[in-house]
């Protein structure tokens, strides 16, 4: 199992739109808005680092008012 995290800037005022279909990814398992450099924290569970990097790049970046995301896989269990 890989555990991460992917962190996402979004442009002004779209944290709140963006939340829900963010946490309607299938591998997201929480998805919270936060004070900091970033706007939202997703926490993901999946098999493959893969499916990490594909649930940040090819979902979490396609979505309209994403300006930037930055991912961390988790070195612990």
């Amino acid at each position: 199992m890989v555990h991460a995290f992917i962190m996402v800037k979004t442009g002004a005022g779209e944290s709140e739109q963006l939340l829900g279909p963010i946490r309607d990814f299938e591998t997201v398992t929480e998805a919270h808005i936060v004070a900091g450099a970033y706007d939202i924290i997703a926490e993901v569970d999946t098999d493959a680092v893969y499916e990490v990097l594909k649930t940040a790049s090819s979902r979490v970046q396609s979505l309209e008012g994403v300006a930037d995301t930055k991912t961390y896989i988790s070195l612990d269990d």
